[in-house]
């Protein structure tokens, strides 16, 4: 018998072919293992696995199932953090590493592309425990990728801590006296758990601890990467598997442990096979993304507002106490640059008060892709309260904008190299009728001196955003009232300060 590749008989496909020597050679490293098992100098005679662990007939069911299927230029593996990481140094198909316990979640995504078969392979450690919602919402949505669930009982790689499967009475490194069920709780049946659910097709429990039960386990193997091709849904097998070293048994000894220890606490049985119903009928309407988005009413689909823009891009930070509209303007500023064509985004920053308490966003609009949302270096401060601007003012860049909220600046106030203007926004909203307009007579303010955009755009975005006919026609006053106090007051009348700046 060689040690080349696994190649097996068992596939009418595969005729053994005679050696050198005149012998058939039964068995040969299947095609979907690497040639050569890359590692260190002082390593390269042995694989990762330790001698007697499961994992390495694990990963030879897995190879002839996915040869017998013609299913290895389609496949993409995915492994998480333990012992199933080092499966992307001998399987030569797709594969990615994911974070500890996020293998269904990423295997999800990868299922997106068209006509490949993903497999999530994990251990116990990774799956139960800290991958625990992944797994289960996966199960329930009825994904259709393939779970091969190594349960060894243990935390192999890290060095043998209790795991969410260790049995009654086993012991750990962190289950000295070993598992209390009045203190750790009971090992947790995964197979069982995901067999509650309705939309698996699929999951079964086998055990790798002698020839008889390997078997099965191929077939098992073999029949969820079916399902999987198939498109009939989520397939999982759990997999009892040795741990000889860090159970502290010989090869022999840990796989008849197997038979006779798991087994009782983990029966193996087929717990699920069958079709799962998805009802039918359900599918939401398909609409355009400007349709769902609202960013152009379809009555202004023809009458797209030709404002120009004179920068690159235009960074604004809002700031104020909850209740000010800190967070709508924001949001009212990024439709108005949506409806321009301009790239845009908005990032709100509130505390857990509902009123009165401390909340800013940030607004970038922006000719070209926006990195990122966050606005360190604001070109505009928009400080609806003292508290805002005497927090923020410091990060304006040189050159920029300043807008306050407020009948005048503090006497003690100074911002070297950045126009300020103050601005009594809730003194002419409450004129108009409410104070509630504050937010908007800011806005028609910050159009007027930075003319980012048009205020065209923003009486129709204020039209479709405002439904009480009253607090709309107070909003159009108010954005017109903080467009004229810049053009009328502000600069007409502006006190010039040390630095120049009015």
């Amino acid at each position: 018998m060689t040690n080349e590749s696994v190649i097996s008989v068992l596939d009418p496909e595969i005729k053994p072919e005679p050696n050198n020597d005149g012998y058939e050679s039964v068995h040969a490293r299947s095609p979907l293992f690497y040639d050569l098992y890359e590692r260190k100098s002082e390593l390269k005679h042995q694989t990762h696995y330790c001698p007697g662990c499961g994992h390495g007939v694990a990963h030879k069911l897995i190879a002839e199932a996915l040869q017998e299927l013609g299913l290895q230029d389609k496949t993409i593996f995915v492994s998480p953090v333990g012992c199933s990481v080092f499966a992307y140094y001998y399987f030569d198909v797709g594969n990615v590493q994911v974070a500890h316990g996020r293998a269904p979640a990423s295997a999800i995504s990868l299922w997106a592309t068209p006509d490949k078969i993903v497999i999530s392979y994990q251990g116990d450690g990774d799956l139960a425990a800290i991958g625990t919602a992944e797994i289960v919402h996966a199960a329930n949505r009825g994904e259709k990728i393939t779970v091969f669930f190594v349960n060894n009982g243990i935390y192999g790689m890290t060095g043998g801590q209790m795991a969410p499967t260790t049995l009654v009475g086993q012991k750990s490194t962190t289950s000295p006296w070993g598992r209390r069920p009045s203190n750790e709780g009971f090992p947790l049946h995964m197979a069982e758990l995901l067999a509650t659910l309705e939309a698996p097709a699929y999951i079964e429990r086998v055990a790798l601890s002698d020839n008889k039960n390997i078997m099965k386990a191929r077939r098992a193997i073999r029949k969820a990467l079916e399902i999987q091709r198939d498109g009939a849904g989520f397939s999982f097998v759990e997999i009892l598997s040795p741990c000889p070293t860090i159970w502290g048994k010989d090869p022999v000894e840990a796989r008849r442990w197997v038979l006779e220890k798991m087994t009782p606490t983990f029966p193996l049985n087929v717990f699920r096979d069958r079709r799962p119903e998805i009802p039918i009928g359900n599918e939401p309407p398909q609409r355009p993304v400007a349709d769902v988005l609202e960013i152009i009413p379809k009555a202004e689909a023809n009458d797209k507002p030709q404002h120009a823009h004179h920068f690159k891009d235009v960074k604004i930070k809002i700031a104020g106490f909850g209740g000010q509209g800190v967070l709508l303007l924001g949001q009212l500023l990024i439709e108005m640059g949506m409806r321009e064509g301009l790239e845009v985004s908005w990032l709100p920053s509130y505390g857990p008060e509902m009123r009165s308490g401390s909340a800013h966003c940030h607004v970038c609009l922006s000719k070209e892709r926006i990195g990122s949302p966050l606005v360190s270096r604001p070109d505009v401060l928009v400080a609806m309260n003292e508290f805002s601007l005497r927090k923020f003012a410091p990060e304006v860049a040189s050159g920029g904008l300043i807008l306050y909220s407020g009948a005048s600046l503090p006497a003690d106030f100074a911002a070297p190299g950045v126009q300020v203007f103050a601005i009594p926004a809730a003194e002419i909203a409450d004129r108009l009728g409410s104070t509630k307009a504050a937010n908007i007579v800011m806005m028609g303010a910050l159009l007027e001196e930075t003319e980012c955009l048009a205020p065209g755009t923003a009486f129709r975005v204020l039209e479709d955003k405002v439904k009480k006919l009253d607090l709309l026609e107070i909003d159009r006053q108010a954005l017109t009232a903080g467009r004229l106090f810049i053009d009328d007051q502000a600069h007409v009348g502006a006190v010039s300060q040390p630095d120049g700046f009015a």
